[in-house]
């Protein structure tokens, strides 16, 4: 095992791996900007290392700082959370090249898995269904009109190095085509430095439902069910829930099983999730992330398994602590991202925390590294905490929830709790009845 990690990341997800590596008697070392030096994480470490000025791309994003901090910290491996440097494949390499565990997938599979037309091919060939489109990058127009119309109308553009809904256009018919194409293939390049974009058929309403899987270096490969990330905010998740109030225990297997077999042919060893657009009882794969994901916690609640030790045991080259059959799913969990923006106009709400009480209780957890004097910085994403609920039946788990968003005080900025206070009580959410373009209509319509 690890005597030391290097904790390349911030705010609750950097708490959230320190917390894993002292219950397992590792010692830690924090990485941090001029703007983090009184971040929580930095105060609870072993070892912290200034790494630059506040812009990420003179710190989080630095390579070779980090590396500098390691070599100088003498640490064993070092853990990217997620986001910033997480799916980096060039800094994985570099990681490996100093002899340094990369607590993450090898480089191969996240340069595959981060080419969205690489990942469709390869995942079809392994078994998972696919959205029906294009067999790779779109050469010309004319190829792009034959493509949709034997798909049908609505189709989606999307760039094949995409993501957060950049490069990306819905087309509902010929004439709005050839102009889409152009749009995306330019905001690709801008964003991604890659023009390439492929071309889907456009499901109308359907759920975000992805799986969690883990594997190791010996051939092991598990799924631990899945996650509906349906409610979202210009393709950015805003609460997410487990197990789906969608699926039913055969559907979960079933595609439980297909996804862990397709894992374990592909060789990948680390924590991943496979995501789906799901509609008609069909699964159509999405994309797959080689990082752990901001709503693993919901996974955790339901299933009692630590993600970030078994990723940690799993790079160290031990063999995961379960098997498929020791996996049972209790209960039901919901997770709120509470942000520091306006809860209706979404304008970021930077600034110095006053109050600060966070909610508790039997199956209540809160993900954050806030604490009151600490003043939040501007350059960073606005999430500043998850609150997670469980509870043993989903009413249970809502009931738990609206108490628990009652509870928690932040003050000094504002925050997404009162937005979250009204979803939640929404009787479509209560319902369970919602789909991936539920939430952008709730807000056009809201009384704000």
């Amino acid at each position: 095992m690890f005597d030391k990690v290097l904790i390349a990341n911030r705010g609750e997800i950097a708490l959230r791996i320190h917390r894993a590596c002292r219950e397992m008697g590792i010692h830690t070392v924090a990485v941090h900007s001029v703007a983090d030096e009184d971040a929580m994480h930095v105060r609870l470490a072993d070892e912290s290392v200034c790494i630059g000025p506040a812009p990420s791309a003179e710190s989080y994003l630095n390579i070779p700082a980090i590396i500098a901090a390691a070599e100088i910290t003498g640490v064993d491996a070092i853990h990217p959370g997620y986001g910033f440097l997480s799916e980096n494949d060039k800094f994985s390499e570099i990681v490996e090249e100093h002899n340094i565990v990369f607590i993450g997938p090898s480089a191969e599979h996240i340069r595959l898995m981060g080419d969205k037309i690489s990942a469709k091919e390869t995942v079809k060939k392994l078994g998972i269904p696919v959205v029906p489109g294009s067999d790779g990058e779109i050469r010309d127009i004319k190829e792009a009109m034959k493509i949709a119309k034997d798909i049908g109308y609505p189709v989606i553009v999307k760039a094949a190095a995409g993501g957060g809904g950049r490069g990306m256009k819905v087309v509902h018919n010929e004439q709005e085509l050839q102009k889409a194409v152009s749009t995306a293939k330019q905001e690709a390049r801008a964003a991604f430095g890659d023009d390439a974009v492929y071309l889907e058929k456009f499901l109308t309403l359907p759920r975000h439902i992805e799986l969690q899987i883990i594997a190791d270096k010996h051939g092991n490969a598990v799924h631990l069910g899945e996650r509906d990330c349906s409610l979202q905010r210009r393709h950015q998740k805003v609460l997410e829930e487990a197990p789906s109030p969608a699926l039913n225990a055969s559907e979960r297997e079933k595609i439980g099983e297909v996804v862990r077999k397709a894992v374990q042919g592909l060789g990948y060893v680390g924590a991943g999730t496979i995501e789906f657009l799901y509609e008609n009882g069909e699964f159509y794969f999405i994309e797959m992330n080689t990082r752990l994901q901001v709503e693993h916690p919901v996974t955790e609640m339901i299933t009692g398994i630590d993600l970030v030790r078994e990723q940690i045991r799993v790079a160290a080259g031990l063999p995961l602590s379960f098997k498929q059959e020791d996996i049972s799913f209790s209960g039901h969990a919901i997770e709120c991202r509470i942000n520091a923006e306006d809860p209706f106009t979404f304008a970021p709400s930077p600034g110095r925390i006053g109050d600060y009480h966070t909610p508790g209780g039997l199956g209540v957890r809160v993900d954050s590294a806030l604490y009151s004097g600490y003043s939040i910085p501007p350059y960073y994403d606005s999430m500043i905490a998850k609150l997670i609920v469980h509870g043993k039946t989903r009413n249970e788990c809502l009931m738990r929830l609206r108490r628990a968003l009652e509870e928690y005080v932040i003050d000094g900025i504002k925050t997404t709790i009162p937005l979250h206070q009204r979803l939640i009580r929404e009787s479509d959410f209560v319902n369970g009845a919602y789909d991936i373009h539920w939430l952008e209509n709730f807000l056009n319509t809201m009384d704000k």
